[in-house]
């Protein structure tokens, strides 16, 4: 049996490489839909936290309103959203997302993925997904700090 500290440094490699084979994933789904992985993944929070003003997307991105911008502007000509203007007050605009257009796309893509990773947890008793689902959400918690923290110290010369 493998010690503790062999199996954590097993561990955080296998995180390494999944890191990076979702990263490369992403970066192919883009490819595949002609837009490039921010703009993809700008989709994502557009579709998961809607409404959102462009200053908020910049926000939870750390992208420059002028970078937020074009990829609005790309995303608005690709299909996947329009921009609507708050009927409470006509100065902000929302980026809406078309999910018809986004599901049709990304639907036939994903579902090979969640079908297959579905599969793969068939192998796992409740208790053991249960633990899986525990890590996995503290993961993305680290994950959202560490990514909160290394911004706070700003760039390195």
């Amino acid at each position: 049996m493998p010690s503790r500290k062999e199996i954590l440094a097993s561990l955080l490699n296998e995180i390494r490489r999944l890191s990076t084979a979702t990263v490369l994933m992403h970066q192919s789904i883009a490819d595949h839909l002609g837009l490039n992985s921010t703009d993809h993944k700008c989709l994502d929070f557009i579709l998961n936290r809607e409404p959102m003003t462009a200053g908020q997307l910049a926000e939870l991105t750390n992208l420059t309103t002028g970078a937020v911008t074009g990829v609005i502007d790309r995303l608005e000509k690709a299909g996947y959203v329009h921009r609507a203007t708050d009927p409470k007050d006509r100065r902000r605009i929302y980026i809406q997302p078309i999910h018809e257009k986004a599901y049709a796309d990304f639907e036939p893509l994903f579902r090979p993925i969640s079908e297959a990773t579905i599969q793969m947890c068939s192998r796992y008793s409740e208790q053991e997904l249960m633990t899986i689902l525990d890590f996995a959400a503290r993961a993305v918690d680290l994950s959202e700090a560490e990514t909160a923290r290394i911004r706070s110290e700003g760039k390195k010369n």
